[in-house]
């Protein structure tokens, strides 16, 4: 969440939340969008945030197999769950058999069916913020504190949890306010932004040892870290958001052997996946000096961490989009999945791009979609 929505959603947080009549179910929605396609990839579930306090997190998956698109599935799929899926999905990850939402403003790690989204459990945790998983243990970062911007906020957490049990077995204090973590060579790496600190960020990413779950080191990066990813190569890209005021957004590259800092590709960030050997990513870079948002679109090459491409959208159709918010690659056929949150408030939309960069079909998606999570054919068991 960029810290201008923080500041304006944490000063309205005490608006009145929506909750469902326990004898009404909200049926769920579908459209068809495209044409049949099942290279390798089963469902895509897109995560919907939700504005904060509004209790309206949601769940959406176009099935590739009809070029169905369902909206807002798990009320339905659910039915007896109270608030249904909760306030400010944050997170959305398979692994195994399961789909985990992590739900940030409920406190909550939602752990699903992959299948069909069936409520299998949730594990508590305060301020959860993202998840990821390796050899049979998610990992979920934490601001381990309350929702609420304060100079004095706590040391954020890392809580290791055990995806057969869904028990928590071990934690490990990090920076402040840990977002997006990703793990090499048996290291879990945290990109820490002491967003709830303004104007004091933190500047760090945590190096923790997954054998002891013990922090070895701290790298010092760049202030208010967000995004995490690593290349095949071993190469570490953060995001820093900057201040919003003179220090811009920024990227850069960490050594993941040397746990250094190599390079700042002076590139701003705000999200991006990684496919192959290509980094595609966008950028809404706001300044509260000017009130206005700069909004950018492109591909970096992880080899020569340069840009191919300025703008991976080459029909124009970028101008439709208010506010990207989520980006997902088809690792198959390289289409490109963009959400638009327009105005936080109202419907938001989720849009498929060939890998040319020409628009194949767009959607009503929930309120703020933000997240994507691909079930490939291999895990899709009913079919």
């Amino acid at each position: 969440m960029k810290m201008n929505r923080l500041l304006f959603f944490l000063s309205i947080v005490l608006a009145l939340l929506s909750c469902r009549d326990d004898d009404y179910v909200i049926p769920s929605q579908k459209d068809l969008v495209s044409k049949p396609d099942t290279i390798g990839v089963a469902k895509l579930y897109v995560l919907n945030e939700g504005n904060m306090g509004s209790n309206k997190a949601s769940i959406d998956y176009f099935e590739f197999e009809t070029g169905v698109y369902h909206r807002n599935i798990y009320p339905e799929v659910n039915p007896t769950v109270v608030k249904e899926l909760g306030d400010v999905g944050n997170d959305i990850k398979i692994y195994g058999s399961k789909l985990y939402a992590v739900i940030n403003c409920s406190h909550k790690v939602e752990v699903m069916d992959v299948n069909t989204a069936r409520r299998i459990g949730q594990i508590d945790i305060e301020n959860c913020r993202y998840i990821t998983f390796h050899e049979g243990k998610a990992y979920v970062s934490s601001y381990a504190g309350p929702v609420v911007l304060d100079p004095k906020a706590p040391l954020g957490k890392v809580l290791e949890i055990d995806t057969a049990t869904l028990r928590i077995t071990r934690d490990v204090v990090v920076g402040y306010q840990p977002e997006e973590m990703v793990i090499l060579r048996n290291k879990l790496y945290v990109a820490n932004s002491g967003g709830y600190r303004f104007p004091d960020y933190d500047r760090t990413v945590s190096v923790i040892n997954l054998t002891t779950l013990k922090e070895e080191k701290k790298i010092d990066v760049g202030i208010n870290l967000h995004r995490i990813k690593a290349d095949s190569r071993g190469d570490i890209y953060v995001s820093s958001r900057g201040d919003y005021y003179d220090v811009p957004a920024n990227l850069y590259v960490i050594d993941s052997e040397k746990d250094e800092v190599k390079q700042t590709l002076n590139i701003p960030v705000t999200n991006m996946c990684v496919i192959g050997d290509s980094i595609y990513l966008y950028s809404t870079e706001f300044s509260y000096n000017t009130g206005n948002t700069t909004i950018g679109y492109g591909i970096l090459n992880t080899k020569t961490k340069k840009l191919d491409s300025k703008n991976f959208i080459t029909d124009g159709t970028e101008k439709g989009i208010k506010m990207p918010y989520g980006i997902a690659v088809n690792p198959f056929t390289r289409d490109i999945y963009v959400t638009d949150a327009r105005n936080y408030v109202s419907t938001g939309y989720v849009y498929c791009f060939s890998r040319d960069g020409k628009l194949k079909w767009k959607t009503e998606g929930g309120n703020i979609p933000a997240h994507f999570a691909f079930v490939y054919e291999t895990q899709n068991s009913t079919k």
